[in-house]
């Protein structure tokens, strides 16, 4: 029930460009702005920042690149790590509750049909590894992955787990790069993008013969 009055509150708020949902996107794109902010908010920064966070995962279309690096950016590293995880993590909770209590009708109002028809074998999926695969790997849409695991068999605790997992390796290299950034140690901040290419560029070139590989060989058993 409360999953279902948050979706609905927040399709009012995009749907009526309401002064909130402007605000939102602001501080999820003006690293500057959203600086100032949290600098004003004083203990309630890392608060409204994870709130953020949780909110890219349920709502589009806020970047959730952009808001993990401005992460690091703001709060350094590890804090900026440690919020964006926990912001990332409520967010793909709630997602998954959505898919889980309110089921495939109220999914397919928010998934895209190409992305539905792309992603939909998520649905009968049961398998842990394929879930820290979709999550670890660039280029899948992760944020409406949570929906699909919602509506599949795999049970919550394990979708916690993986999801929580699969995603630190992203939300640390893009907290590390807000970082750097921030301090100006700008050649540390080349070898991270260097490393970060070199990893996940094969990764998301591949993603899709991984992901039907390993998917093919589930059903074959």
């Amino acid at each position: 029930m409360a999953a279902g009055v948050a979706v609905a509150l927040g399709v009012w708020l995009v749907w009526s460009d309401s002064a909130f949902y402007r605000l939102v996107i602001r501080l999820s794109t003006d690293r500057q702005y959203l600086k100032q902010t949290l600098d004003e908010a004083g203990v309630l920064g890392p608060v409204i920042f994870i709130g953020i966070q949780a909110l890219q995962v349920v709502f589009a279309p806020i970047p959730g690149e952009l808001t993990g690096f401005l992460g690091g950016f703001v709060f350094g590293e590890w804090l900026g790590f440690l919020y964006s995880t926990l912001g990332l993590s409520l967010g793909s909770i709630l997602a998954f509750a959505v898919g889980r209590w309110l089921g495939a009708p109220m999914v397919r109002r928010l998934v895209p049909p190409h992305v539905w028809d792309h992603m939909g074998f998520l649905v009968k999926a049961e398998g842990a590894v394929l879930c820290f695969l979709i999550f670890l790997i660039p280029g899948f849409p992760k944020d409406i992955a949570c929906y699909l695991f919602g509506l599949s068999p795999l049970p919550f605790g394990i979708f916690t787990l993986l999801m929580t997992l699969g995603r630190m390796p992203g939300t640390w290299a893009l907290s590390a790069q807000g970082a750097r950034t921030a301090t100006g140690n700008y050649l540390q901040l080349a070898l991270i993008t260097a490393l970060i290419i070199a990893v996940g560029l094969p990764l998301y070139y591949f993603r899709e013969r991984i992901v039907a590989w390993f998917h093919g060989a589930r059903v074959e058993r």
